[in-house]
């Protein structure tokens, strides 16, 4: 009952605003949980490993695809990059804890919270309970972790997005906006992203025309290169008779022509020749929107422009493309990766020729298949379990970083073979935001009685080790970026964002430069870094015991 009141409390907090900024869940429950924990209520540990390791397969689930791509040689700029965002993160925090004289568990909970990495928290927690110190001393350290990530969470959340989408641009002395401009005139003119409210006007559609008397004795393939603009003939309708199209069918006068094509081109200049007419039986076709998850490897690096010359993209059109949940520019020159969706629109046959070729169809479903949640859990973490034994320490992977790579291969699997089972969008929500919560809600529980105390004894000490361990490593990964590797600015931002898992300021850089271009360099760092900065909780527990 009372982790129940946390989560709702907790939740509540989250949405309070001030300003621009908000608590968030995660915060706001750790809070309610250290407030409520003053009564001392205890919670078993078990409870919480198990809402843990839901958690964290979850993230590798959605990542999967994202982590092993990212080891592929057109990633490693954006590997190298977040390996040193992520390693000097845990340098500085190590160093920094020495020199204020933080243990163990306050140094992993600065860490934790400065690079806004929960999963950090609950491996240093495995770290802690292998130490082989006594109930009470593990207690102690425990309360530490969630004590010093209160803390340093506030900071790294505000931190980050300020340095990332104000400093930063002017450390690299370059117009953010700009530069995105810049890179997609390069691209090819980026589309307008679809928002969550529906437009009454339709950006793709098919018109009937009628061929005039000059065009006749074309054939098709002459027709649509004429008229260009990805606009194409679907069906022909000649003496009453409705014929579908081919490339090579010769045009009578007479005949009305089906065309799809994008909205603008179809009442723009290209058509002005042909005579639009209404004929329902050639307009009533069945037509479909659909998620595609790429899993071709043929398909994976090859940019739109290219997939859009292949026979099997023929009548298809992009509405959407996402990358771990994040939207990208739809232009010309964005590159494909495997585990990509794309939200295709066009008549059932493309549609349905064009998901044989990329992948699969993400249709909606509600069920859960908890075989492969169950048993991805249970092998990942039975592959964490070896360790090296010196006396009473324990060095190894532990049942979390374990259960986070079961995560990593359950999801690449789903993204490369087809026939290997789901997790609906709304099962990973569940598993994602309520097994941290609720994790952290115990946390919060536990450390109640300690938190006030370890917060007075480190409190402005803590603070100004979270400044630093939040700008410098991002400091340190920009110039090298910008300087060295001369990676595009906003993609560089991208990829800091990425490798430090902060979703909002990703938001703020993409507000800050009116473009969804930063969005191309999160999404490999995201994963990877997800990855090293749970590995962190457990090198930290180990270097400072």
């Amino acid at each position: 009952m009372v982790i129940f009141l946390t989560l709702a409390l907790g939740y509540a907090a989250g949405r309070v605003r001030i300003g621009n900024f908000t608590l968030g869940a995660v915060t706001g429950t750790l809070l309610a949980g250290v407030l409520i924990g003053q009564i001392h209520v205890s919670v078993s540990d078990d409870l919480k490993t198990t809402f843990f390791l839901l958690f964290l397969f979850s993230i590798g689930y959605r990542v999967g695809p994202q982590f092993f791509s990212g080891l592929k040689k057109e990633g490693l700029p954006q590997l190298a990059l977040t390996a040193i965002l992520c390693g000097s993160g845990l340098v500085i925090a190590i160093a920094l804890s020495v020199l204020f004289g933080f243990d163990a568990g306050t140094a992993a909970g600065l860490m934790a919270g400065a690079l806004t990495e929960s999963a950090t928290v609950g491996t240093a927690g495995d770290a802690i309970r292998r130490m082989g110190q006594s109930p009470e001393q593990i207690s102690i350290l425990t309360a530490n972790v969630a004590t010093a990530f209160a803390v340093a969470y506030l900071v790294g959340i505000i931190g980050v997005t300020w340095f990332l989408s104000n400093l930063a641009p002017r450390i690299m002395a370059v117009d953010i906006a700009a530069e995105c401009q810049k890179l997609e005139a390069e691209m090819g003119r980026a589309q307008e992203m679809v928002s969550d409210l529906v437009s009454a006007r339709r950006s793709f559609e098919l018109r009937a025309f009628r061929i005039p008397v000059n065009l006749a004795g074309q054939t098709v393939a002459q027709i649509e290169a004429q008229v260009g603009a990805r606009l194409f003939v679907e069906q022909v309708r000649r003496d009453g008779r409705v014929i579908e199209s081919a490339p090579d069918l010769t045009l009578a006068k007479g005949d009305v022509i089906a065309v799809s094509g994008r909205r603008e081109y179809l009442v723009g200049e290209q058509m002005r020749p042909f005579i639009e007419v209404e004929d329902e039986a050639m307009l009533g076709v069945p037509a479909t929107a659909v998620d595609i998850v790429v899993t071709n490897s043929q398909v994976s690096d090859q940019t739109l422009a290219d997939l859009a010359d292949k026979p099997d993209a023929r009548g298809i059109f992009l509405r959407r493309m996402t990358r771990g949940g994040h939207e990208l520019p739809i232009a010309p020159a964005t590159v494909v990766n495997r585990g990509d969706v794309l939200t295709i629109v066009g008549l059932e046959r493309h549609v349905a020729k064009a998901t044989k070729y990329l992948g699969y169809a993400d249709r909606p479903t509600s069920a859960t298949n908890m075989i492969v949640v169950s048993a991805g859990i249970f092998i990942g973490a039975l592959v964490g379990l070896p360790a090296i034994h010196f006396g009473s320490l324990e060095i190894g992977l532990g049942t979390s970083v374990g259960a986070l790579l079961g995560g990593l291969v359950c999801g690449w699997l789903r993204a490369t073979r087809r026939s290997f089972a789901g997790i609906p969008e709304a099962a990973l929500w569940i598993f994602d935001s309520l097994g941290l919560t609720a994790f952290i809600a115990v946390v919060g529980l536990s450390a109640g009685p300690r938190f006030f105390t370890g917060l007075v004894d480190s409190g402005v000490s803590l603070v100004l080790a979270a400044l630093c361990v939040v700008m410098l490593p991002h400091l340190i990964t920009v110039l090298v970026g910008h300087r060295l590797m001369k990676i595009n600015p906003a993609i560089l931002l991208g990829i800091c964002a990425g490798a430090g898992t902060s979703g909002p300021a990703l938001a703020a850089i993409q507000e800050t430069a009116h473009s969804k271009i930063p969005t191309l360099g999160y999404g490999v760092p995201y994963a990877v870094g997800n990855v090293l900065l749970a590995l962190w909780g457990t090198v930290i527990i180990d270097v400072l015991r």
